[in-house]
């Protein structure tokens, strides 16, 4: 049976310089006809994590969320996916700071802007401030994360520095931990807790 993370691995290797066959046979089995494209594999779990809530199947609705490995990989996945290759609609989450790289991507690719939803800073700084500090923390001691939270909190580098952005960065000083508490954090969210771009990201679908 075909599953999505076929595509995706397809999807990768015709990024990387490989034929795009075999993704193109993919996305017709699968009867795909939107494509969320993200940053990374902590929006990739946000995205699922929130859909998963919210009793969607985003697969079986034709929809494949994507992990482009960057911003700056946007015009190629958008030029693949997008009206110049497979066709499909895009839509996807991007960083206020990256939105120049998504507008010339997406313009090449002729694709519209409008589906594409921004965070201010990124979608764990957006996680953070909808939970709280004190709630992420929180999170932290349940995961058994304390000890090298306490840790990385001693660091020089974080005295002075505000609560959230000292989380927001511990979140990626090691592997793995920001994927993980990208579904952690969307899990502890009250249904009105959602920050927007993701609440958009969602409806849009």
């Amino acid at each position: 049976m075909v599953d999505m993370w076929a595509f995706r691995d397809a999807v990768g290797q015709w990024a990387a310089g490989g034929p795009g066959g075999p993704a193109s046979d993919l996305a017709g089995q699968l009867g795909l006809r939107t494509a969320v494209l993200l940053e990374g594999l902590s929006d990739l779990a946000a995205v699922e994590a929130l859909a998963a809530r919210r009793g969607r199947d985003l697969a079986a609705e034709g929809v494949c969320v994507v992990s482009m490995g960057g911003a700056m990989n946007v015009g190629r996945y958008a030029g693949l996916l997008g009206p110049p290759g497979l066709g499909l609609r895009l839509t996807g989450l991007c960083d206020e700071r990256e939105q120049r790289y998504y507008d010339r991507g997406l313009e090449r690719a002729g694709a519209p802007h409008a589906g594409f939803f921004v965070c201010v800073a990124d979608l764990e700084d957006e996680l953070i401030r909808a939970l709280g500090t004190a709630r992420v923390e929180e999170i932290i001691r349940a995961e058994g994360d304390l000890r090298p939270w306490q840790t990385f909190l001693s660091q020089p580098a974080q005295h002075g520095r505000p609560r959230h952005q000292q989380l927001r960065r511990f979140l990626g000083t090691k592997k793995g931990r920001k994927i993980r508490y990208g579904s952690l954090l969307v899990e502890a969210l009250d249904p009105a807790q959602v920050p927007a771009p993701l609440d958009d990201l969602l409806r849009s679908l």
